[in-house]
C-alpha cells in the first residue's frame, strides 16, 4: 500500500536527540585523538551539550586537600577542568555538568565503581562538599560568564538508586547531597540550572515521587528532572566482552515517558525532563553497538523520542570509554573508534542522517519519518524492522510513499544507506579477520567500507508528487532526500552526440 504524505506539516521535528551526548570520564577529553573525534562529530552531527562522569574524581584534580602548620586546608585547582571546557567550547559544544564522583580526600568510605575507581560514597563533611561545588561553579561563572554558564545544566550525581553508584542506594543520603548541592549552585547564581536525580532504568516507581516530595517539602531548588534508559538484560560474560538480551526498542520510549507519568500531580510535573543516558546496552564491551542492527533498532527512538522528553543523550559518542578497562578490541561502545582515526559505525550514520532532516514533519509511521525544510527539500528517514532475538530477521521490507514536492517536472533523489552489506564497519572488520592492530592499509579499507552506500536518480513529478519506493534490506536505515529540479539544460544540448557522432 502506498502512503500519501500530506502537503502541509503536522508539526515540527524536535531536536531533543541532538541536545546532548554522553562521553567517558571527564579527563579523557584532554587527549588529542578524543578532541579530533569530537570535532568530526560536531561537524557532521552538531550536539549541543556533552555529559560524562568524574568531574570531581581525582583524575581531574579539582579537590586538593593539604596540611599547613598542623591544620587541614583544601585548594581547588581547575587546570584540567579549564582545558577540557575550553576544548568543548571551541568545538561548539557546551558541558552538561554532572557533580560526581566523590574526591578521595572528601569521601566517607572506600567503595568505588569502574576500572578507574570513581568513589561512590557520601562526603564525610557536607560543608566541604558544598564548598567544592560553590568553588567549581563559581570559577566557571567567573571564567566563562554567567550568561554562558546559565545554559549548562548541572546534574547532581549519577544513578543514586543503584548500590554500585551510591553507597547502599540510600535515598535519604542522596536527598541530603542533592539539597546541599542545589543550594550551593544557586548561591553562585540563582539563574543556573540544577537538577537530578539521574535515576537508572531499574529505579522503582517510588524513587522519583519520593524525591519530588522531598524537594517540595524542603523548598529545594530544582530546574529539571533526569533519568536514564537502557533495554539490555544481565551481562553474559565472555573473554573481554559481554552479550545481553534486548527488549524491543519501544521499551526505551516507555522509559522516556515514565518521569512525566510518575510526577503527574506533583510540583515537578511541568519541569523539563532530560534522559542523560540512553542506549540498548550500558556496557561498552557489548559488540551490539557496532552492528547494523543497532542503527535500525535505535531509528524509531530517535524519530519519536522528542515527543516524550526534552533531551535524550546517546551513551556514548566515543569508543575511548574505559569503564571496564582499556579497550582490548578494535570496536568498543561508542559511535566510532578514536584511536584508529575516526571509523564510523552505523549508529553514527543514523545520527548524521537525522542531522540532515528538515524541521517540518509531514508524516510519521512505524518505519519512516518524512520532513521538509524551508527550501522545499523533502527528506525521508526509513528503517527496516528488527527482531531483538536475532532468530527471525526481516530480510526485506518496503516503504511506499507519495511525496509532495511542488511544481517541477522532476525531482533529484539522493539516497544514503547503511545495512548489513553497506556502511557496516563491524562486518568489514570481521571479514578482515578481526585484526586487533590494523595496518594503515587495513584502516583505509575499513574507513572506506564504513561509508554509507549512496545512489541517485531523477524521478518524475506528477501533479506535484513523487512516487517513492524504498526497498530495505536486512537492518537497513536509509535517508532519501528529494529536491525539485529546475532544469537548466541549454537548448543546443544533444545527448546523442556525447561520443562525437552527428545527430541523425
Amino acid at each position: 500500500m502506498r502512503i500519501t504524505v500530506a502537503e502541509h506539516p503536522c508539526g515540527r521535528l524536535s531536536d531533543a536527540w541532538r541536545f546532548a551526548v554522553g562521553t567517558g570520564r571527564f579527563e579523557l577529553a584532554l587527549r588529542r585523538d578524543y578532541q579530533d573525534s569530537l570535532a568530526l562529530v560536531q561537524r557532521e552531527i552538531g550536539f549541543r551539550h556533552i555529559r560524562g562522569h568524574g568531574l570531581f574524581s581525582d583524575g581531574v584534580g579539582v579537590h586538593r586537600p593539604y596540611e599547613h602548620r598542623g591544620e587541614r586546608h583544601v585548594r581547588h585547582a581547575f587546570t584540567y577542568l579549564d582545558q577540557v571546557v575550553d576544548a568543548y567550547l571551541e568545538l561548539g559544544i557546551r558541558p552538561f555538568l554532572e557533580l560526581g564522583f566523590m574526591p578521595a580526600g572528601l569521601a566517607s568510605g572506600a567503595q568505588t565503581v569502574f576500572w578507574w575507581r570513581g568513589n561512590v560514597t557520601p562526603p564525610r563533611a557536607h560543608t566541604e562538599w558544598a564548598d567544592l561545588v560553590r568553588a567549581t561553579v563559581g570559577h566557571l561563572v567567573d571564567r566563562y560568564g554567567p550568561a554562558e554558564v546559565r545554559r549548562w545544566p548541572i546534574e547532581v550525581w549519577n544513578e543514586p538508586d543503584l548500590k554500585d553508584f551510591w553507597q547502599d542506594a540510600d535515598a535519604d543520603a542522596y536527598h541530603r547531597l542533592y539539597e546541599v548541592s542545589a543550594h550551593a549552585v544557586k548561591e553562585v547564581d540563582a539563574a543556573l540550572q540544577v537538577g537530578g536525580p539521574a535515576l537508572s532504568p531499574g529505579a522503582g516507581d517510588d524513587w522519583l515521587p519520593r524525591f519530588a516530595e522531598f524537594v517540595t517539602d524542603r523548598e529545594v531548588p530544582i530546574d529539571f528532572v533526569s533519568r536514564h534508559a537502557y533495554t539490555s538484560g544481565p551481562a553474559q560474560h565472555v573473554p573481554f566482552g559481554v552479550h545481553q538480551t534486548l527488549a524491543p526498542a519501544q521499551r526505551l520510549l516507555d522509559q522516556f515517558a515514565a518521569p512525566r507519568r510518575q510526577l503527574a500531580g506533583t510540583a515537578l510535573a511541568d519541569l523539563p525532563v532530560h534522559v542523560t543516558e540512553f542506549n540498548s546496552s550500558y556496557r561498552p564491551d557489548n559488540p551490539i553497538h557496532d552492528t547494523a542492527f543497532h542503527a535500525a533498532y535505535l531509528a524509531p527512538v530517535l524519530a519519536g523520542g522528542g515527543d516524550l522528553v526534552d533531551s535524550f543523550a546517546y551513551w556514548t559518542f566515543s569508543d575511548m570509554f574505559e569503564e571496564v578497562g582499556i579497550p582490548t578490541t578494535l570496536l568498543h561502545g561508542g559511535f566510532g573508534l578514536l584511536t584508529h582515526r575516526q571509523l564510523k559505525k552505523p549508529a553514527y550514520h543514523l545520527y548524521a542522517f537525522m542531522s540532515r532532516l528538515g524541521d517540518q514533519v509531514l508524516a510519521r509511521g512505524p518505519d519512516h519519518l518524512v520532513t521538509r525544510d524551508d527550501t522545499g527539500r523533502v527528506t525521508v528517514l526509513a528503517w527496516a524492522p528488527v527482531d531483538v532475538t536475532g532468530r527471525d530477521p526481516v530480510d526485506g521490507h518496503t516503504v511506499r510513499l507519495s511525496l509532495p514536492v511542488g511544481a517541477a517536472r522532476t525531482a533529484f533523489l539522493l539516497r544514503s544507506s547503511v545495512s548489513e552489506d553497506a556502511g557496516n564497519l563491524w562486518r568489514a572488520w570481521c571479514e578482515l579477520g578481526r585484526p586487533s592492530s590494523p595496518t594503515s592499509r587495513q584502516l583505509d579499507w575499513l574507513r572506506e567500507a564504513a561509508e554509507p552506500a549512496r545512489r541517485h536518480a531523477s524521478l518524475p513529478v506528477q501533479a506535484g508528487r513523487v512516487a517513492l519506493d524504498l526497498h530495505l534490506s536486512r537492518h537497513e536505515v536509509t535517508l532519501a532526500e528529494l529536491t525539485p529540479v529546475t532544469d537548466e539544460t541549454p537548448p543546443w544540448w544533444d545527448e546523442t552526440r556525447l561520443y562525437g557522432e552527428a545527430s541523425s
